[in-house]
């Protein structure tokens, strides 16, 4: 079910249903895309020799998988993302590493519009072992279910 502005209280906590586990195209894809060429995500070679025994994915790849993996539950009725800020990556992330999601509601208040109204999320991502690899706050505008739900 899509989440209207009106469903969301503050303090509500959500575990999202589906995880995703990292695979090469995630890691690369963006990675060069953004002309990232730190040895850490490109030389597997170079990385075997470190402490971390391996490249490790970039950071905004893990953020825009954790914050993915939120959006079916606090974003299918958005009409704008308006704010993501403290953003921290707490945790490497390395291939065949599986990414589950996390949310809470921390705030909402009215938009300068009648339609809808503004949900400030703070989000985390964990790998399977629990460990916290990834965290936000987000700022959406969310329709209001009174001005849309007749459309939908």
């Amino acid at each position: 079910m899509s989440a209207y502005f009106e469903d969301f209280t503050v303090g509500r906590r959500m575990r999202h249903a589906r995880g995703t586990t990292i695979g090469e195209v995630e890691s690369q894809l963006l990675t060069k895309l953004v002309m990232n060429t730190a040895d850490g995500h490109y030389n597997e070679a170079r990385m075997r020799a470190t402490p971390f025994g391996g490249r490790l994915v970039f950071g905004l790849v893990t953020g825009s998988v954790v914050i993915g993996l939120a959006t079916q539950d606090t974003a299918e009725q958005a009409l704008a993302e308006l704010r993501l800020d403290k953003l921290r990556f707490r945790a490497p992330v390395f291939l065949g590493d599986t990414l589950n999601a996390y949310s809470e509601v921390l705030a909402v208040r009215d938009a300068d519009r009648p339609d809808a109204g503004v949900v400030r999320f703070k989000h985390w991502g964990t790998k399977q072992d629990g460990t916290i690899v990834f965290e936000g706050e987000r700022d959406v505008l969310v329709k209001r279910r009174s001005h849309w739900e007749k459309d939908a």
